[in-house]
């Protein structure tokens, strides 16, 4: 696979699909596959510097497995899960991370949540990882430390969505094409990082670390003109 931020159009993320993250969050559990977008200028390949927080902003970080779609797809059957299967080219690690006040805010208000989620390299993301590497997304593992400490570590068996229907509500909305990130969720365990704060985070597949996923990444201040203010 090529370079996943040059060939991703779109940023597709699914929401509250782990039990135990909606409990933390106190958010209602939904009755089908929510989800949201991340611009493309907000991913952050390996080895290209640090998640820059914005001044004033409560960052979060949310481990999650992505998938990397093969071909366009639009329209996809919820029961036809070879068809889906067939349709990712790949996976990846990524850590969506989240402005959570402004997130908050924005709930509350019922505005929409770009700004939350969408400032450059809010999406960490790891080397493209082979599909035969990974035989069941469905019984992976992902983890998550700061500085050291395992903050989230769990299946993805966890999963209230499987992955063919969240491609499926997904394409009966918008056509997927080829190249695009899909997000599918975060277990429990979220929570805020600082400055100077070590991000690192992995795939287990079957009791192995998957080299290729492993992300490791600093927080640093971002800079510039922003600065978080109640809208």
């Amino acid at each position: 696979m090529a370079s996943i931020r040059a060939n991703a159009r779109k940023v597709v993320c699914i929401g509250r699909n782990y039990a135990d993250h909606i409990a933390e969050l106190n958010s209602a559990r939904p009755k089908k596959p929510f989800f949201f977008l991340k611009p493309p200028s907000s991913i952050l390949p390996p080895a290209s510097g640090p998640v820059l927080r914005p001044a004033g902003v409560n960052l979060h970080y949310e481990v999650e497995l992505a998938l990397i779609m093969g071909r366009t797809v639009r329209d996809l059957d919820a029961e036809d899960e070879k068809q889906a299967m067939d349709a990712i080219d790949g996976y990846a690690l990524g850590i969506d991370m989240t402005a959570r006040n402004a997130q908050d805010e924005a709930k509350k208000k019922g505005l929409p949540w770009s700004i939350a989620k969408g400032f450059d390299t809010f999406l960490p993301i790891s080397n493209p990882v082979p599909k035969s590497t990974v035989p069941d997304p469905h019984r992976v593992e992902l983890w998550l430390s700061v500085n050291d400490e395992v903050r989230q570590k769990d299946s993805t068996e966890l999963m209230l969505f499987r992955i063919p229907r969240m491609l499926a509500d997904i394409s009966q909305c918008m056509t997927l094409e080829k190249g695009d990130v899909v997000l599918t969720g975060t277990p429990k365990g979220v929570g805020s990082v600082v400055v100077g704060d070590v991000m690192k985070a992995g795939l287990i597949v079957d009791g192995e670390e998957v080299e290729a996923a492993r992300i490791e990444v600093e927080i640093q201040e971002k800079g510039g003109l922003y600065e978080y203010h109640e809208t």
